[in-house]
């Protein structure tokens, strides 16, 4: 190879090297789950890393004291009064590196159990394009969460609603990226497993619950059920996770913060996601602030 062949490859080599650690890394919260009068505008944004907020939850479910399912007609069940279409696009204004997206299903509603159930796949599918659709416009959102956590479906009938929804949102332009939300859970894991074998290639992020892990995880379970998951999504962009409630997992803490220092090290860096801004009001959003510090040390 000639020098000025030579020069011009490392030349094209670098850029390409440049863009791809140069991309902002992201940093997610859920909010409004639990009504604790939290508002976007409280929560601290650092302008140097890619936010997302995930509004939780839009459930297709009936409202009301007995919850039933609507075969994929999707209701609204966040903080609409904190959170709502003008403070969506105040704070996308306020914040350009904001995004905001819904998150669907979710653990229960009215204290009972929100199972997928689908009356058919085409049925479901048409009505929760339709729902969801009029849900996003009407909030100005950029993307979705899946976060199903129970089922009364297949493995098979879950990923061809949840895949045929997103595809067709993703084609239509009513959404920009999705995410899924799984556990380490047998039940949970074979749902989302399907998914992500049929339709993996429509999800942006994989936002692993692993704050569902044990309480007293330590760095290096912590980092081994991490590598365990990424053989699990291969290909998917595995964000990290921890909770500001009494759930388990590596808590900040106890070591989060330098088990993200080491998936750095390695480039599995992807970013970091909170459950939730809900329980971390009380604490002045101390956590979120170092994660995002975190991030923003690496870009």
């Amino acid at each position: 190879m000639s020098n000025w062949k030579l020069f011009f490859t490392l030349i094209i080599l670098h850029a390409h090297a440049t863009q791809i650690f140069s991309q902002p890394i992201l940093f997610s919260e859920y909010i409004g789950a639990n009504f604790a009068n939290v508002r976007f505008s409280d929560v601290p944004i650092n302008p140097n890393i890619q936010f997302h907020f995930i509004l939780s939850f839009a459930i297709d479910f009936t409202s009301g004291p007995s919850p039933k399912p609507t075969n994929g007609k999707f209701n609204v069940f966040w903080d609409t009064e904190n959170l709502s279409p003008s403070q969506v696009l105040s704070i996308k204004r306020q914040h350009p590196n904001v995004k905001v997206a819904l998150s669907i299903g979710g653990d229960s509603v009215s204290d009972k159990a929100v199972n997928f159930t689908a009356f058919s796949i085409d049925s479901w599918v048409s009505n929760a394009v339709s729902s969801l659709t009029s849900v996003i416009k009407q909030y100005h959102l950029d993307g979705i969460d899946i976060d199903y956590e129970h089922f009364h479906a297949t493995p098979n009938i879950f990923a061809e609603c949840i895949g045929r929804l997103v595809k067709s949102l993703k084609q239509n332009r009513v959404i920009s990226f999705a995410s899924i939300a799984p556990f380490d859970d047998g039940d949970v894991q074979r749902h989302y497993m399907a998914l992500w074998r049929s339709y993996g290639r429509v999800f942006d992020y994989v936002n692993f619950q692993f704050y569902a892990y044990d309480r007293g995880t330590t760095v290096g379970q912590f980092l081994s059920h991490f590598n365990a998951q990424l053989s699990n999504y291969q290909g998917g962009k595995v964000l990290v996770s921890f909770s500001t409630d009494t759930s388990g997992g590596l808590k900040p803490e106890n070591g989060f913060f330098t088990a993200c220092e080491r998936l750095r090290s390695q480039r599995k860096l992807n970013g970091i996601f909170v459950w939730s801004a809900d329980n971390s009001k009380v604490n002045g959003f101390r956590h979120e602030r170092e994660a995002q510090a975190l991030l923003a040390k690496g870009q």
